[in-house]
């Protein structure tokens, strides 16, 4: 599953767009949409898979509506391109790190020897994560200097693109238990929704 995924490609477009030639009109900006993430059912107690399952989807989900809402880059003059990249990188810098202590408290799932999904999907975000607030304190180091600021907006393009390659399912989708039991849980099935 790969959520956003044609709001990254408008994203890394306009990154790329800056790193080809600052001082470009920017473009027009696209209204925020809601994603229809709030989740209203609740799992039954004597669903102990389905309630991690749901758990799970509703930490993944911090990252997604942080996604959701990015701001946009303006690719104008270098300091603006600078200024909102680094505005964008920490919008998904805080959506990971909301994700992150959701994951983290959540546990291993009621499933024996079955966190191995998990525990990837945690390394994969703190990994990026880094990666992100590297590139925003790069970005915001260099600015005012063109060549170093294309540079370090290649670091944000990268970041963006590892986060569009994610699948923020598959702490379930290699057990089959916690498989089923995504498709019981009300906030995986709004992740399985696509955008409006």
């Amino acid at each position: 599953m790969r959520p956003r995924s044609t709001v990254f490609a408008a994203l890394t477009t306009t990154i790329t767009i800056g790193l080809a030639g600052c001082g470009q009109q920017a473009p027009a900006q696209s209204p925020a949409r809601d994603q229809g993430l709030s989740v209203t059912t609740v799992v039954p107690q004597a669903d102990p898979a389905a309630r991690w399952a749901d758990a799970y989807c509703g930490a993944v989900t911090h990252l997604v509506r942080a996604l959701a809402a990015l701001p946009t880059v303006d690719p104008s003059t270098p300091a603006q391109a600078s200024r909102t990249s680094s505005d964008l990188l920490s919008s998904v810098v805080g959506g990971l790190d909301q994700s992150l202590a959701g994951l983290n408290a959540l546990g291993a799932p009621p499933v024996p020897s079955a966190d191995g999904g998990r525990e990837h999907v945690i390394g994969q975000f703190a990994e990026i994560r880094t990666q992100a607030e590297n590139a925003r304190q790069r970005i915001d180091a260099v600015r005012g200097d063109a060549a170093a600021t294309k540079e370090a907006l290649g670091e944000a393009k990268a970041t963006l693109d590892r986060i569009d390659a994610l699948d923020y399912l598959t702490g379930l989708k290699g057990v089959p238990a916690l498989a089923a039991a995504e498709q019981r849980a009300p906030a995986c099935r709004q992740l399985d929704q696509p955008p409006r």
